[in-house]
């Protein structure tokens, strides 16, 4: 299988590279990526991370090696350095791996609802269960799915988030397209602090939802600025950490401006 990670190129333009966040898959940002191809005359990449979507499934999961296979991507498509990075929660710890390892290749970086400081994944030992509640080997359907993944999880739009990942293989038999396994023991590796011996000077958007708390006061003063001293905060108000989803527009116009400024 092709260690090239699985992506989508469209539009012409100044280049903007998508990551989608923990068990996210490119689709989760097609709408507003084809808005931003057609409407701001972007060349938007949209990317399926490892053991997610449809890239390569690794037994191996780290920043480190996320950001090794962004700039593989990087090399495949002989991308300059006009290149704006965003990505959206672990997405954006992968970009922020990537500023802080390979500043020459990017003219700027976007990081959505996430900073560089550890991140307790406690809150993520429900989803697990929920995914692994899943009898893949007997299910007939995405409403038993649902039935089974409720027992955990009760909030009705994380599981319709969840299923998306969810698809028939050839033989009609269900499987996920997330590596379900490697990411369950990954946990500890996806809520690591991003470091740096040398801060990323170029522009930077972090781009916060109001009723979210996965960036904090303390985020913007001090851990922020440290590895990225030309950053701002941008707060979507009424979002929270899905804010592309809850408040489109917004995050369309924020990223437009930012991009082409």
């Amino acid at each position: 299988m092709s260690s090239l990670l699985h992506h989508l190129d469209q539009g012409q333009g100044r280049p903007l590279v998508i990551l989608h966040g923990l068990f996210g898959t490119l689709d989760n940002w097609q709408t507003l990526g084809r808005r931003w191809a057609t409407e701001a005359g972007l060349r938007v990449i949209s990317v399926d991370l490892r053991n997610h979507g449809r890239s390569f499934q690794s037994p191996d999961h780290s920043y480190e090696l996320m950001a090794q296979d962004v700039l593989a991507l990087f090399d495949h498509l002989s991308l300059g350095d006009d290149v704006s990075l965003m990505g959206h929660s672990m997405g954006g710890k992968v970009a922020m791996r990537f500023a802080l390892s390979h500043p020459e290749r990017l003219a700027r970086l976007l990081v959505f609802d996430i900073s560089p400081r550890y991140s307790d994944m406690e809150h993520q030992t429900d989803i697990i269960a929920g995914l692994r509640a899943v009898p893949l080997a007997t299910l007939e359907s995405r409403q038993q799915a649902d039935e089974a993944m409720a027992q955990h999880i009760p909030q009705p739009t994380v599981r319709q988030f969840l299923l998306k990942n969810l698809y028939r293989r050839d033989d009609h038999s269900f499987d996920w397209r997330i590596n379900v396994a490697v990411l369950a023991e990954s946990m500890e590796a996806v809520g690591e602090e991003i470091t740096a011996a040398q801060p990323f000077l170029k522009p930077t958007l972090f781009v916060r939802g109001g009723k979210s708390n996965y960036i904090t006061a303390e985020d913007k003063l001090h851990d922020i600025p440290a590895l990225f001293p030309n950053s701002q905060v941008e707060t979507v108000v009424d979002a929270g950490h899905w804010l592309h989803a809850e408040k489109p527009e917004e995050v369309f116009q924020l990223v437009q401006a930012f991009v082409k400024q």
